[in-house]
């Protein structure tokens, strides 16, 4: 499923028109994105799943054209831990 097909999707069960969908799935979006931008962001949305931010250490890494060793920096990575709600949905869902 893409965004635009969220967005419908979203109108549809929520019986709201598409521009509005649009406008609340934006805003859902940009307030993770401000959340976890800030220092110890983290978005806990009970049996859904936890938004946080967790850091990579520095490591060694090997170029794959090259074969050379190269230095791969630390940096901050967004992290989405699955809720037990939906976890267990998902581990229930038929295969298509």
């Amino acid at each position: 499923m893409n965004k635009s097909e969220l967005i419908d999707a979203m109108a549809k069960d929520a019986e709201i028109t598409k521009v509005d969908a649009k406008k609340a799935l934006e805003a859902f979006m940009k307030c993770v994105t401000e959340t976890l931008k800030k220092k110890d962001g983290k978005i806990s949305l009970v049996g859904f799943g936890t938004f946080s931010v967790t850091e990579r250490a520095a490591r060694q890494g090997i170029n794959p054209a090259t074969k050379k060793a190269i230095k791969i920096p630390a940096k901050k990575v967004a992290k989405f831990k699955a809720g037990a709600e939906l976890a267990k949905a998902v581990a229930g869902a038929k295969k298509k």
